[in-house]
C-alpha cells in the first residue's frame, strides 16, 4: 500500500519488499556502515556498526530489524556516530595496522571507515599479538592478524559453498577464525574458490599473488612469455580503472600486456571453443549409448575438487575434458615452440583468470609433462590491474590492440563460458546442429540463462528432449549431486560453476559490493557474443584448422591425449588423525575410526563412543591407541574403521570387537 513507508532522517521511504532497515536506508541513498552484512549471506548482526535509533524502541541494529509502516528512524545521531567510532577504534586496536603493504589496501572497508569517521589515532592500547600467516595454499593467503571477526568468510563457505572449511574457534577474547583443527588451508577441504576472500572486508584472506614470478620471467631475455585471457576478465578489469562493470576492454588489455612485455597474447575463448567440440561430442556419445548420464561439466576446478572430495562415486559422470585454461596450456606447449622458434622449456604460459582456484588447478600433477606445468603461472584480474599500475600505464589512455593468431580467434560460444549457463548454451549450439544436421537459425538458448542458483530447462532438438540443470554455488551443487546419487534425477547434462554468477563473480575479479556488478559483467559477455561474427564453436575456422593440422579427429586419440584428463577420489583432511584414547607412545594396537560426513551419518560417532567404552571397561587403554580419522576412501561403505591395519567396512561394534580381540591375542602370543 502507498502508506507503507518509514520515515528515515525526516524523509518518507516507501517499503517495497526490503528485508531490513539497512536495505531500505541504502535504497534511500543513506550508506549505513557495516562489516558483517552481505546481500548474499544470512543476517549476522555481529559488528554493531549499522545501529539506528527507532523512536519508541531505542538503538537497534538495522540489518536485523524489519521495516514496519510508520517507523521513525534516525541513522546519524551524535550517540550513534560516537558508538560507531568507538567500535572502529576498538577494531583497530586489535588489528595489524601495516596498511600500506596490505594487498587489500585499496579496497579495505576498515581503512575506508577509519577515514570516513576521521580516526587519526587510536586511543586504546594495542591488544594485537602477531600470529603466523598461512601461505600454504596455492590459491589463497590467510592472515589472521587482519581478521575483524565479521564472520563473512565463515558464512560464505558454509551457506553458499556448503563446505565449512573455516569456522569460529575459541571464546571471548580468544575467538578466532580457523580451518578445521587449526590446520593450514592446504590441509583441509578448502576447494580454493576464494569466495571467502571476495567477501572479506579486510586483508585477512586474499588471493595468493604470483606477480613477482611473472615479472622475473618477463625480465629474462631467454624466455618467450605468452598470455591467455579468460572470457570474464574482459568485462571486469575496467572496473579496476574506474570503468562501469561490464565494459568490454579486450583491446586495452592486449595493449597493456604487450606494453608490459608479453610476447604473444591469446584468448582462452579459443580453448573454450575447443572445449565445446570435445565436450559436446562426448555428451552426444554418452546420450546415444545411454551411459554415464548425467554428464557434469568439468570447466570449474573448485567444483572438480569438491566432487573428488565429496562425491567420488560421481567422478565417472564428469566430462573428461580439461578446463579451457588447461586445454590452452597443453595445446600451446605442443604447438607454440615450433611456431615461435623456442625450446619448450623456455616457453612460459601465463593465464589471466577471474578465479583463484585456477592457481590450484595449474599445479595439479595431472597437468605436468616432463616435470613442466602446462600453465606456468596464473594471475587474477586484480593482479593484472596491479601489474598495469606498477608498469606506469594509463589504462584508459591505451590504444586497443589485436589478439595474436591462431589462438586469439574465438566465437561467441567461447566468450559466454564466463557466466552461469554459458557453457550449457555453447554446447547446445553445437549439439543441436549435430543432432538435426541443420544449421541453427537462432543460436540463443535463453531457457538456460538466469540468476537462480539451480535452474532446470528442457530443450527439444529435432524431436529429442534434453533435460538440463544449471547450478552455481557448491551448496546447490551438493543438492543436485545428492539427487543424482539417489537415482532421483533424469538430467542429461548438468553445468556446475562454483562462484555466484559463474566466472564473472570469481574471487580474482575486482572487489565490488554492488550486487548489480555480476549482472552487468554477464550482460557484457552476451553483448560481446552478439558483436562477434560467429556464435558457434564449430564455426571457428582456426579451431577447425588446428584439428586438421595438429589434433586430428574431434575426440580422437591425439585430441584426447592433449585435451582430456581423469580425476580420482581425494581426502578432505590431510594428516588428520586425532588421538582420543591412549596416544602416549609405545607398541600399541592402533584403531582408527572415520568421522567424515559419510561415515558420520552412517553411525561412526556412536560406534567410536561404543569402542572407547568397551576398551575402558576391559582395561585395554595401555594396549590400544584410538584415533579419529577422516577418510578411508570408502564413503559409500561406512562406517569404516581400521584395527591394526585391517579395514572394516559397514562396521558394527561386534565386528570391531571381534577383530580387536583377535589382534590383541596375536600380539600377546608374539
Amino acid at each position: 500500500m502507498k502508506n507503507d513507508f518509514v520515515i528515515i532522517d525526516g524523509r518518507e521511504v516507501q517499503i517495497e519488499g526490503e528485508r531490513n532497515l539497512l536495505e531500505l536506508a541504502r535504497k534511500a541513498g543513506i550508506d549505513i556502515p557495516t562489516f558483517c552484512y552481505h546481500s548474499d549471506l544470512s543476517v549476522y548482526g555481529a559488528c554493531r556498526l549499522c545501529l539506528v535509533d527507532i523512536e519508541g524502541r531505542g538503538i537497534v541494529t538495522s540489518c536485523s530489524t524489519a521495516p514496519e509502516p510508520g517507523m521513525r528512524v534516525k541513522t546519524k545521531t551524535e550517540e550513534i556516530r560516537e558508538i560507531r567510532k568507538i567500535a572502529i577504534e576498538l577494531l583497530l586496536a586489535n588489528h595489524d595496522r601495516s596498511c600500506p603493504t596490505c594487498p587489500k589496501s585499496a579496497s579495505c572497508q576498515l581503512q575506508d571507515l577509519a577515514r570516513k569517521f576521521g580516526i587519526n589515532e587510536v586511543p586504546f592500547k594495542s591488544t594485537h599479538k602477531p600470529v603466523p600467516v598461512d601461505t600454504t595454499s596455492p590459491a589463497l593467503v590467510r592472515d589472521p592478524n587482519k581478521c575483524v571477526l565479521c564472520g563473512d568468510c565463515v558464512r560464505a563457505c558454509h551457506e553458499i559453498q556448503g563446505i565449512g572449511a573455516i569456522d569460529f574457534a575459541g571464546r571471548g577474547a580468544h575467538t578466532c577464525v580457523l580451518p578445521a583443527f587449526g590446520k593450514d588451508l592446504s590441509q583441509v577441504e578448502c576447494v580454493s574458490c576464494g569466495l571467502c576472500a571476495s567477501v572479506c572486508p579486510t586483508g585477512a584472506i586474499t588471493p595468493k599473488p604470483e606477480i613477482e614470478q611473472v615479472w622475473k620471467q618477463l625480465d629474462n631475455p631467454n624466455k618467450k612469455v605468452v598470455a591467455q585471457i579468460a572470457p570474464a576478465v574482459r568485462v571486469a578489469l575496467g572496473e579496476y580503472f574506474g570503468f562501469e562493470p561490464g565494459t568490454i576492454t579486450t583491446g586495452q588489455i592486449v595493449a597493456a600486456l604487450k606494453a608490459i612485455g608479453f610476447d604473444q597474447v591469446y584468448d582462452t575463448s579459443f580453448a573454450a571453443d575447443l572445449t565445446v567440440l570435445e565436450e559436446g561430442t562426448e555428451f552426444l556419445a554418452r546420450k546415444t549409448k545411454g551411459e554415464k548420464l548425467p554428464q557434469f561439466t568439468s570447466c570449474c576446478p573448485a567444483w572438480v575438487k569438491f566432487a573428488e572430495q565429496y562425491y567420488p562415486e560421481l567422478l565417472p559422470n564428469l566430462s573428461s575434458c580439461r578446463s579451457p585454461q588447461q586445454m590452452f596450456g597443453s595445446l600451446a606447449k605442443s604447438m607454440l615452440p615450433e611456431k615461435l622458434g623456442v625450446d619448450v622449456k623456455d616457453l612460459v604460459i601465463v593465464s589471466i583468470m577471474p578465479c583463484t582456484a585456477k592457481k590450484f588447478e595449474a599445479k595439479r600433477p595431472e597437468f605436468k609433462k616432463s616435470g613442466m606445468q602446462d600453465v606456468d603461472y596464473v594471475l587474477t584480474t586484480q593482479e593484472l590491474g596491479l601489474m598495469i599500475e606498477e608498469a606506469g600505464l594509463r589504462f584508459n589512455k591505451l590504444e586497443p590492440e589485436s589478439l595474436d593468431m591462431p589462438f586469439g580467434f574465438k566465437t561467441g560460444a567461447g566468450v559466454i563460458f564466463g557466466t552461469t549457463g554459458g557453457v550449457t548454451e555453447a554446447v547446445l549450439r553445437y549439439a543441436a546442429e549435430q543432432i538435426s544436421g541443420v544449421k541453427l537459425g537462432s543460436v540463443d538458448f535463453k531457457a538456460v540463462r538466469g540468476e537462480d542458483g539451480i535452474r532446470e530447462a528442457i530443450v527439444n532438438v529435432d524431436g529429442h528432449e534434453l533435460k538440463i540443470a544449471i547450478v552455481h554455488g557448491l551448496a546447490n551443487a551438493r543438492a543436485i549431486a545428492e539427487k543424482v546419487k539417489a537415482g532421483e534425477s533424469d538430467y542429461d547434462l548438468i553445468e556446475v560453476m562454483t562462484c555466484p554468477g559463474g566466472c564473472v563473480g570469481g574471487a580474482g575479479q575486482p572487489v565490488s559490493r554492488d550486487p548489480e556488478a555480476r549482472k552487468l559483467r554477464a550482460r557484457g559477455l552476451y553483448d560481446s557474443d552478439k558483436m562477434l561474427e560467429f556464435h558457434k564453436a564449430q564455426d571457428n575456422h582456426m579451431v577447425n584448422e588446428c584439428y586438421k593440422t595438429h589434433l586430428g579427429k574431434v575426440g580422437g586419440q591425439k585430441a584426447h591425449s592433449l585435451l582430456h584428463t581423469c580425476y580420482a577420489s581425494r581426502r578432505r583432511i590431510e594428516d588428520s588423525d586425532i588421538d582420543l584414547l591412549g596416544g602416549a607412545g609405545g607398541n600399541k594396537l592402533e584403531v582408527s575410526v572415520c568421522v567424515g560426513t559419510s561415515c558420520m551419518v552412517r553411525g561412526s560417532q556412536n560406534l567410536l563412543q561404543e569402542l572407547i567404552d568397551y576398551i575402558e571397561e576391559h582395561g585395554m587403554q595401555g594396549s590400544v591407541d584410538v584415533k579419529a580419522t577422516f577418510c578411508f576412501e570408502a564413503c559409500d561403505r561406512g562406517p569404516t574403521i581400521s584395527v591394526g591395519g585391517t579395514v572394516i567396512n559397514k562396521c558394527t561394534l561386534e565386528k570391531a570387537v571381534k577383530v580387536l580381540d583377535k589382534e590383541l591375542n596375536k600380539a600377546k602370543a608374539q
